[in-house]
Formats: C-alpha cells, sequence, structure tokens
C-alpha cells in the first residue's frame, strides 16, 4: 500500500493509522471548520473532511489525501474542541447522564485525477452521570481542550462511558473499518 497523506495534526488520528498499519505521513490542512448557517452535523463533518483532502490535494498534485473531521452532537448542537475551561464544563454537563452520537467525516482524494470518496461515521456513546466535582477533576486534567466534546473516550474519561453503539475508533476519531473500505476503493 502508498503511503497515505493525512491531513491533520491530530496525535490519535496518527496513533490510529500507525495501529492499523497503514503507512503514512502528516500534512495539515488547516482548513477553516466553521459550521455553516442551516448546516447540519453530518453534512458538516463531511463537507470538512473534503475541504481538508481536497486543499492537501490540490498543493501536493500526487498521492492519496485523507481529510477527516470529528464532532459530538447533541440535541443537534455540534460539540467541537473546548475554547476554554468553561466551555468544556459546559460541554461535560451537556453529555453528562445521557446518549449522544459522536460523527466522523472521512474522505480520500486522489491528488493526481481528483477523485474523491466520503462517508460519514455514526456511533452513539452513552455517559454515566456526572457530578460536579467529577466534571471538574477531569478539566483539571487538561485532557478536554483539544478534543471534541471535550472528552478523550480512550483516556481518563473512559471510567464514565457506560457503552457505545457502533465504532469504538470512529469516538476515537477515525473509523478505521469504514477507511478501509475508502482505501480498497483506490487499490
Amino acid at each position: 500500500m502508498k503511503k497515505i497523506i493525512l491531513a491533520s495534526e491530530s496525535p490519535r488520528r496518527r496513533e490510529l493509522l500507525k495501529l492499523a498499519g497503514i503507512p503514512f505521513r502528516v500534512e495539515p490542512a488547516h482548513a477553516d471548520e466553521s459550521a455553516l448557517p442551516g448546516e447540519s452535523p453530518k453534512g458538516h463533518v463531511r463537507r470538512l473532511a473534503l475541504l481538508k483532502a481536497q486543499t492537501v490535494a490540490a498543493r501536493r498534485g500526487k498521492g492519496l489525501v485523507l481529510g477527516a473531521d470529528t464532532v459530538v452532537v447533541v440535541d443537534g448542537i455540534i460539540l467541537g474542541k473546548p475554547a476554554s475551561k468553561a466551555e468544556a464544563r459546559r460541554m461535560l454537563n451537556l453529555v453528562s447522564g445521557r446518549a449522544h452520537e459522536v460523527l466522523t467525516g472521512i474522505a480520500l482524494v486522489d491528488a493526481a485525477t481528483g477523485r474523491a470518496l466520503s462517508a460519514v461515521e455514526r456511533t452513539t456513546v452513552f455517559v454515566k452521570p456526572l457530578s460536579k466535582k467529577e466534571i471538574e477533576e477531569y478539566v483539571k486534567t487538561g485532557e478536554p481542550m483539544d478534543k471534541a466534546g471535550a472528552y478523550g473516550i480512550q483516556g481518563l474519561f473512559s471510567v464514565y462511558v457506560k457503552g457505545i453503539r457502533g465504532c469504538f475508533f470512529n469516538v476515537v476519531g477515525l473509523p478505521l473499518p469504514r477507511l478501509f473500505e475508502l482505501v480498497k476503493e483506490f487499490l
């Protein structure tokens, strides 16, 4: 398999690609991740994944480029990465004691031909009720600050997750089984 160009600086996506044995190099897209007015969460992650992959593909001219974007969705509201500790607390209060969805859009673009494939993976996450003290202690760890929805399922937050329905890797930030399906289309 040829090396994939990962249009992301996410350390979790790098770890997952290594775990799956997929060779890659990193070239971040640095795209504006703001939601468009009236954009659905599914449309948002698909658009951003394609935008990131196409941005890097246009710079490279050759190679297979992977773009991805992950959000947490509660009551139709997109929760990206918190900009402050106060925002992290607010997000954690929103997911506390309930189910929510994690959506990841992935896109592969062949830089030489412009051929693009994309998909959106959806996973439901069930979180136990969190006390104010638990939220505060978790925010103090710093872990929530670079993660969609202000938590990392693979880290300290794992003790608060009652269960999931769907792909675990999607919640971490890259649905490996779905990615593999798309990669096979380019082989």
